[in-house]
């Protein structure tokens, strides 16, 4: 039998004990009294079950939107934790991106400087080449000054 039939139960067994105790007469007044008084708190137990009841029918809703109210919970939660992984992933490919780009700078730094000492290079042959070249200039016109001086010295002889 549960709760809530309880009282409905106690109270029929009062009205029967009622009954009994007025066939009884005198000698079931006192019977009568504790039926009535058992009667009374079976009316008393029907209207708590029926608050209980009511209490029981509230916990259960409010479980309901905590139930609910922890879904979604868990739902942003696993958004967030989507939003972290991306996160991450965007940090390292930026870290990967970034090491990258200092090895290239590394390189290029490591190329321009190659090149600075070929172009130095280059100046220091263009510079000799140039000393070179003066001298050769130089030796030329020694060269045509004694062949003048031979032409002249040839003149000299002629027959």
């Amino acid at each position: 039998m549960g709760v809530a039939r309880v009282p409905s139960g106690c109270g029929r067994a009062c009205r029967l004990a009622a009954i009994e105790a007025a066939r009884a007469g005198d000698a079931g007044k006192g019977f009568a009294v504790v039926a009535g008084e058992v009667k009374d708190l079976a009316q008393g137990t029907a209207k708590a079950t029926e608050d209980i009841a009511g209490r029981v029918e509230a916990i259960q809703a409010d479980a309901g939107l905590a139930v609910t109210a922890i879904s979604q919970i868990a739902e942003v939660i696993a958004r967030i934790n989507d939003y972290q992984s991306s996160i991450a992933s965007a940090v390292e490919q930026q870290h990967v991106t970034t090491q990258e780009t200092s090895r290239t700078v590394t390189d290029v730094a490591a190329r321009t400087g190659e090149i600075a000492q070929t172009v130095a290079a280059m100046a220091d042959d263009a510079s000799r080449n140039a000393g070179e070249a003066e001298a050769s200039l130089d030796a030329a016109r020694r060269l045509r000054t004694m062949s003048e001086e031979m032409a002249q010295l040839v003149g000299r002889f002629s027959l």
